[in-house]
């Protein structure tokens, strides 16, 4: 018998089904271009695929009632050609408009200048330490996930801050440091759509869900808080669920750490506790918020305030100019508390600091601008030529054909929108692409526009973990090597997988008991289905 030929020693090891899975999946991914470039090149193949169906007279029938809004006399919905002369007229002179009207952009810049203002001051670093540090051992998991998820507050400061942060921390207490940053980074990016406040997200998403909801009815408005109540319930479940799987499976998985894989090279993480001055100054900053709270709530508790609508009896539409104005609430809010801290810190010391903090926040929205501008002519052209309308007509008529159009649409459409993010870990590149066709399509079936945003968060949340195409994944990748030199994409994926797959059923489960079986609200204002009008 011929003896089996031993293994030399540069043989790779083998790999297992999941690992050349999601290694197919890294593999496709990278293929894509980059989201600029996919905006640029979708604004191109919408006016191609309008010259080509136009020149054919593709049209469907309009469902909604004769006299809607924006409803042709003839009630039909025709693909209209941009490859015209007409059409190149109005591509020419609808660029700049395009993208200075594209309303996720104005709302995110100015909610930015505030929480810029907050994060450069050093507020929201000293919070979430001094949240996390002040926490008993028994409830560190706990307080850890929660922390990151508040953090979603602050875009990246989770990413930055608090993964590292909580890494340390696990470290110093006996515990693996790799549990530590596993349970930091399912908050952050895993339940990204949970918080008890309004965030920079809020804006940006509400803004790309009416731009395609006025596809259907061009009078709908979607304000930033639309989700806010479901995204508080959810804080709370995302915590307990990262919790679970922290403790009962991934910390157990990963064993005692071995001292041997640290990494000596690596800095170590400010483990310190926040000074006296900081502690002030945080306490000082709390005071301010609370007094800004109380203002805020002066001008609409009271049913004469000034941010109330006079003589609208309905509680909810009198409220709209505080749900409309809630993005520069939110900057105030951040500003003043920010201010506070830096005044008694020194991190700010005169108006300069206070405007090249608001700069430097600008400054890290350049590449979202540049995306913005392309995505924004996607979005006009896929208005004008009306292949929105006529792709969600042809699609609730698929899932009409078929029986897909109770609640249990919704476990298809989470699924699918999990699937993309695989490739495409923008939240709002994704959104941006998907939104003109699944919110008409979903709201001819009979959602609202404001549940079918909180289905997409829950989707676009939960493969965060496990996609090398999430902008922060090699960030991740580098702060795990501290505790693990030979550490590969694999095992990160792997070591956050449990999480997904938690995340993802007991998610869609809760919004499927807060929506279709309690009835209950996703936000201030937001009905759960749609009736044209």
């Amino acid at each position: 018998m011929t003896p089996t030929k031993a293994a030399g020693p540069s043989s790779p090891p083998p790999r297992s089904a999941v690992t050349r899975l999601l290694n197919g999946v890294e593999f496709l991914g990278n293929l894509l271009p980059h989201p600029v470039t996919l905006f640029a090149l979708l604004a191109l193949l919408i006016v191609l695929l309008s010259g080509i169906l136009g020149a054919y007279g593709v049209s469907v029938p309009d469902p909604r009632p004769v006299g809607s809004s924006g409803r042709a006399d003839d009630g039909i919905i025709r693909v209209i050609s941009l490859l015209d002369a007409e059409g190149l007229r109005r591509i020419v002179t609808g660029l700049v408009t395009n993208f200075t009207s594209f309303v996720p952009l104005g709302t995110v810049l100015v909610a930015m200048l505030g929480v810029g203002i907050a994060e450069r001051s050093g507020l929201l670093t000293a919070a979430i330490k001094q949240l996390v540090l002040g926490a008993p051992k028994s409830l560190v998991t706990v307080v850890v996930v929660f922390a990151a998820i508040l953090s979603n507050t602050a875009s990246e400061m989770g990413y930055v801050v608090v993964i590292p942060l909580a890494a340390a921390i696990f470290h110093a207490l006996g515990r693996h440091p790799l549990a530590g940053l596993a349970a930091a980074f399912a908050g952050v990016s895993g339940g990204y759509s949970a918080n008890l406040l309004i965030g920079t997200v809020d804006p940006l998403l509400a803004g790309i869900t009416q731009e395609a909801a006025r596809l259907i009815d061009p009078a709908y408005e979607v304000h930033a808080a639309v989700n806010w109540y479901f995204m508080i319930v959810s804080t709370f479940a995302v915590t307990a669920m990262g919790w679970f799987v922290t403790t009962y499976i991934v910390e157990p998985k990963l064993g005692a750490f071995d001292p041997k894989d640290l990494d000596p090279d690596a800095e170590p993480v400010n483990m310190e506790p926040l000074a006296a001055r900081e502690r002030r100054a945080l306490m000082w900053a709390g005071l301010a918020a609370l007094v800004v709270a109380g203002g805020i709530a002066a001008l609409v508790v009271p049913s004469n305030g000034a941010l109330r609508l006079p003589g609208v009896e309905d509680t909810l539409g009198s409220l709209r100019p505080f749900l409309t104005g809630i993005v520069v609430l939110v900057a105030v809010f951040f500003a003043v508390a920010g201010i506070v801290y830096g005044a008694l810190t020194g991190s700010i010391r005169n108006d300069r600091d206070v405007i090249d903090a608001m700069a430097k926040s600008m400054a890290t929205l350049s590449l979202y601008i540049v995306l913005v501008f392309f995505a924004a002519q996607f979005v006009a052209f896929f208005n004008w030529t009306q292949l929105g309308q006529v792709m969600a007509v042809l699609g609730s008529n698929l899932l009409e054909s078929i029986g897909l159009t109770g609640p249990l649409v919704f476990l298809a459409f989470i699924a699918l929108c999990g699937l993309i993010n695989l490739s495409l870990g923008s939240a709002s590149a994704q959104w941006a692409v998907t939104a003109p066709i699944f919110v008409p399509m979903l709201m001819l079936v009979g959602y609202s526009p404001e549940v079918i945003q909180a289905a997409y968060r829950i989707g676009d949340s939960v493969t965060n973990l496990i996609t090398p195409m999430m902008s922060y994944f090699g960030l991740i990748m580098a702060f795990a090597a501290r505790y693990k030199r030979d550490l590969g994409v694999g095992t990160l994926i792997a070591m956050m997988l449990p999480y997904s797959i938690v995340f993802f059923f007991g998610w869609t489960l809760l919004f499927f008991v807060w929506v279709f079986v309690l009835g209950l609200p996703v936000g201030p204002g937001a009905p759960t289905y749609y009736a044209p009008g």
